[in-house]
């Protein structure tokens, strides 16, 4: 019996909070772009009219209550079964006419994430500040991961199945784009970027990004995705740091003992003691904690391979 090819199910995901604005617009130009996809309105608790514009608009409307678009990006990929999730946010700023070539891109390839990297169309659409924030932390995570994307704050993305199943969203908030950055290299998933164009908001619509404290928040996630997923080097630089200081110490005190055969001063001897102690603590820490991140790092992989490559999925006999 011959194979018979089966288009891939697509689903366009979109949260929105306080968008009744600007979500007929991004519905509109998603069912364009994408008429076979089913396009999902997760709402976040919006003080609007979000969830009955976004209904009125033709899109299947969800709501999620636990504030954050880390926790709704978390309901989204639990919830919603398909081939290829198209992500981006509803707020009209997305070129949802690229949608096909970045799921074109993802399926000539097979590739399990497409990146849309934006490119500003407007001044006001992507702001210097955001610009300097998003190069300082896209190369402290290629510093701490070895490689990077051009755009790892961007919100337009599509997955695939395997990549929405096997990622355990840890995020609340906007870091989370961060966390699935970290999640594809972690793998060394296949993944392709495209320049997408970024417009300025609708008139009335109101970014809901800060950018200091989220800007912080991200920050903090690498770090804290770092002392995760690379104990060893985390946790060995501070043991490596505490016996540095530990020598800093201890060396007039060895000078002096040599001289005379007298510790001098026996508190600061006992720190020093201390320090190293402390120091071989965190690196036997580092090496423990590495083994176990190796042990999960492998479950993921495997949770990973449990699905078929995109493109490669839709044959049946």
């Amino acid at each position: 019996m011959g194979h018979i090819e089966t288009r891939p199910t697509i689903a366009v995901l979109l949260p929105c909070y306080n968008e009744e604005t600007a979500i007929t617009q991004t519905v509109a130009a998603f069912r364009a772009a994408l008429p076979d996809a089913t396009i999902y309105v997760y709402d976040n608790n919006s003080k609007d009219r979000t969830v009955e514009v976004a209904r009125a608009a033709g899109a299947v409307v969800r709501t999620e209550r636990i504030q954050g678009k880390g926790a709704v990006v978390r309901r989204m990929f639990a919830d919603i079964d398909a081939d290829i999730y198209v992500m981006a946010d509803g707020d009209a700023t997305y070129d949802a006419s690229a949608a096909p070539a970045l799921v074109a891109r993802m399926l000539d390839e097979q590739l399990d994430m497409v990146v849309g990297c934006r490119i500003g169309e407007a001044a006001a659409a992507y702001r210097r500040g955001h610009r300097l924030g998003n190069a300082m932390l896209t190369g402290m995570l290629t510093r701490l991961f070895g490689r990077s994307f051009t755009d790892i704050l961007t919100g337009y993305r599509v997955f695939s199945r395997r990549f929405v199943k096997s990622f355990p969203v840890l995020s609340v908030g906007f870091e989370i784009e961060t966390e699935i950055s970290v999640h594809a290299l972690e793998l060394k998933m296949p993944v392709g970027e495209i320049d997408t164009p970024y417009f300025a908001r609708p008139e009335g619509s109101v970014s809901k990004l800060s950018t200091y404290r989220d800007g912080w928040r991200i920050l903090g996630t690498i770090g804290t995705l770092y002392r995760i997923e690379r104990p060893l080097w985390f946790f060995g630089g501070v043991g490596l740091l505490l016996a540095l200081l530990a020598i800093v110490l201890a060396a007039p005190l060895a000078i002096t003992y040599l001289q005379t055969g007298l510790v001098p001063r026996m508190p600061t001897a006992i720190l020093a003691t201390g320090l190293v102690i402390l120091a071989a603590l965190c690196v036997f820490a580092g090496l423990i904690l590495d083994t176990v991140v190796r042990g999960r790092r492998e479950v993921r992989r495997l949770a990973y391979l449990a699905y078929g490559a995109p493109g490669g999925a839709g044959r049946v006999d």
